[in-house]
C-alpha cells in the first residue's frame, strides 16, 4: 500500500490568508466573538475604543479594566503572580495610552484609581518577586507625568497627595512635596506645609523610652523632615521623638554633617545619658569618633572601654584598639580587655555547669578565641580553645593555622570533627566529613604515619557501615 503524503496542519500563514479574504463585517464579528470569550481581549478593545469616546466613557472604561484585572476571589500565590500582574499591566497600558493621546487629566484620575486598587490588592498577594511593587512604581511614574501635563488644581492635588502619603500603607507618595514640587507650585507647596504643620502641632512629644512611634505618626514625621529647610528645623522635627537612642544619634549626625561638631557631641552625650542602662552602641561609636577627630584620644578610648565592658566581643574589641592605639595605651588596654573577658567566660562557664543558665547559653571561649585570632595571637587562641572549647568554625581556622608547624594539633582537630559531622545524617554532612577524612590522610602523611590511615578508615567503615551514601563517598577516595 502506497504511503500517503504527510499533511501539514493549518498554520499562521493560512489563517492570515483566510482573514485577508474576509469582509470587514465578518472580521468584526470574529473579533467580538473572541473578545466576549476572553476578558483581557475585551478590555484591550474597550480601552482602544474608549479613546474615541467621551471623557465619561474613557474614565468608566479605564476604571472597569483596572477593577477587573485586580479583582481576585482568593489570595494570589507567588507562582500565580506573573499571570496576575500581566493582566494588571495591560490595564495600566490603557492608562498610559490615554496619556499619550493627550488626555492627561483622565490619566491623572485613572492612575489614582489604579494606585488605590493595587494598594488594596497588595494585602492579598504574595509579592515576594516584586511584581506588584513594580506595577505601583510604574503607576506613580504615569501619575507624575500626567500631573505635569494636566496641571491640576495645585491646592486640591496637595490635599490628595498629603493624605495619601500620611495614611497609605505602601509609601506610594512618599516624598510627594519634593517630587511634585514643580507641579504643586507655590500655592500647592504652601497648602502641603499648612496641612502638615497643623497636624504636627497636635502631636505630643515623646521622651526616652516612650512608645508610640508608628503608623501615621511615622509618616507625618517623614513629611516634616522632608519639609525642613535647614538643620535646625530638621533637628526640631527629630527631637519631637526622643524615644530611642537612635533618635539622639540622628540629631548628632545631622549636626556633624552641618559642620557643627560641638552640638553633635552634646546630643550624643545626652543620648548616652538618657539610656545609661541600655545605651545604643552606635551613639558611643559616634561620640568616640568625634572625640578622636578633635584629638581627644584618651576620652575616645575611655568611651570604647565602657562599650567593650558592656558587651565584650570582637566588634567592640576592634573599636577599642582603634582608639587606644593613638591614645598610646593599647598594651595596657589590651591586657585589661583580655583578662576581663577571660573572667567573664569563667563565670559563665561556672554558671552553665551549675545549670543556672538556659541550655542555649554558650559556655565555651569562642569570643576570646575569635579576638585572639584577629589580634594575630594564634598560640594564645589555641590555648584558650584547648582550655574551654570554641565553635566548630573556629576549630577549623585553628587547625588551618597549626597544620604547618603543629600537624599533630591539626590532626586531632580534624579527627574530632568527623564523627559529629557524620551524626547529622545528611548527604551534605557526609560530604563535609569526607573532606575532613582527606585532611586526616594528608596530615598523617606529613607526620610520616601514612600506614595508620588504612586502619583509621577501616574503623570508620565498621562504625558507620550502614550509611550507604557515606560509604560511597569513602569508596570514591583516590
Amino acid at each position: 500500500m502506497a504511503r500517503q503524503p504527510k499533511q501539514r496542519a493549518i498554520g499562521r500563514r493560512d489563517v492570515r490568508a483566510y482573514l485577508e479574504a474576509q469582509t470587514a463585517d465578518i472580521l468584526v464579528d470574529l473579533l467580538l466573538d473572541a473578545a466576549e470569550r476572553d476578558a483581557r481581549t475585551w478590555d484591550r478593545l474597550a480601552l482602544a475604543a474608549a479613546s474615541e469616546g467621551s471623557r465619561a466613557q474613557r474614565l468608566a472604561t479605564l476604571r472597569l479594566s483596572v477593577d477587573r484585572a485586580v479583582a481576585t476571589l482568593d489570595d494570589v500565590r507567588w507562582d500565580e503572580m506573573w499571570d496576575y500582574t500581566t493582566g494588571i499591566e495591560e490595564a495600566v497600558d490603557g492608562i498610559e495610552r490615554v496619556l499619550r493621546d493627550g488626555h492627561a487629566a483622565d490619566a491623572v484620575d485613572a492612575s489614582e484609581h489604579a494606585l488605590a486598587a493595587v494598594e488594596e490588592a497588595m494585602q492579598h498577594v504574595d509579592d515576594s518577586g516584586g511584581q506588584m511593587g513594580a506595577v505601583l512604581e510604574r503607576l506613580q511614574g504615569i501619575h507624575l507625568r500626567a500631573c505635569r501635563a494636566a496641571k491640576p488644581d495645585p491646592v486640591a492635588l496637595a490635599e490628595r497627595l498629603y493624605e495619601w502619603e500620611c495614611s497609605g500603607d505602601w509609601d506610594t507618595f512618599s516624598g510627594a512635596a519634593r517630587i511634585y514640587s514643580r507641579v504643586l507650585g507655590a500655592a500647592g507647596r504652601a497648602r502641603y506645609r499648612e496641612l502638615a504643620e497643623a497636624e504636627w502641632s497636635q502631636l505630643p512629644a515623646l521622651g526616652p523610652g516612650e512608645p508610640g512611634y508608628a503608623g501615621r505618626r511615622y509618616a507625618l514625621t517623614r513629611v516634616m523632615e522632608e519639609l525642613a529647610r535647614n538643620v535646625d528645623e530638621l533637628v526640631d522635627v527629630i527631637a519631637h521623638n526622643l524615644s530611642s537612642g537612635h533618635q539622639f544619634l540622628r540629631i548628632a549626625e545631622s549636626y556633624r554633617d552641618a559642620d557643627r561638631s560641638d552640638e553633635a557631641v552634646v546630643w550624643a552625650e545626652r543620648g548616652l545619658a538618657a539610656f545609661a542602662n541600655a545605651p545604643d552602641g552606635r551613639l558611643a561609636d559616634f561620640l568616640a569618633d568625634e572625640r578622636a577627630r578633635r584629638g581627644e584620644h584618651h576620652e575616645a578610648a575611655r568611651l570604647m572601654w565602657e562599650a567593650y565592658a558592656r558587651h565584650p566581643c570582637l566588634a567592640t574589641y576592634r573599636r577599642l584598639r582603634l582608639h587606644a592605639v593613638p591614645a598610646g595605651d593599647w598594651p595596657e588596654r589590651r591586657q585589661r580587655a583580655l583578662v576581663f573577658l577571660q573572667a567573664q567566660l569563667t563565670r559563665r562557664g561556672a554558671a552553665h555547669t551549675a545549670r543556672r543558665h538556659p541550655a542555649w547559653h554558650t559556655a565555651d571561649r569562642s569570643e576570646l578565641v575569635r579576638i585572639l585570632l584577629w589580634d594575630d595571637d594564634p598560640e594564645a587562641a589555641w590555648s584558650e580553645a584547648q582550655a574551654g572549647g570554641c565553635e566548630h568554625g573556629l576549630w577549623l581556622k585553628l587547625a588551618e593555622q597549626r597544620r604547618a608547624d603543629h600537624p599533630e594539633d591539626a590532626l586531632a582537630v580534624y579527627q574530632a570533627r568527623v564523627d559529629p559531622t557524620i551524626a547529622r545524617a545528611k548527604n551534605d554532612a557526609y560530604q563535609e566529613a569526607t573532606r575532613y577524612v582527606v585532611e586526616v590522610r594528608g596530615l598523617l602523611a606529613a607526620l610520616g604515619r601514612e600506614g595508620e590511615f588504612a586502619s583509621y578508615l577501616a574503623d570508620l567503615r565498621v562504625r558507620h557501615g550502614r550509611k550507604r551514601n557515606l560509604m560511597k563517598l569513602l569508596d570514591a577516595l583516590p
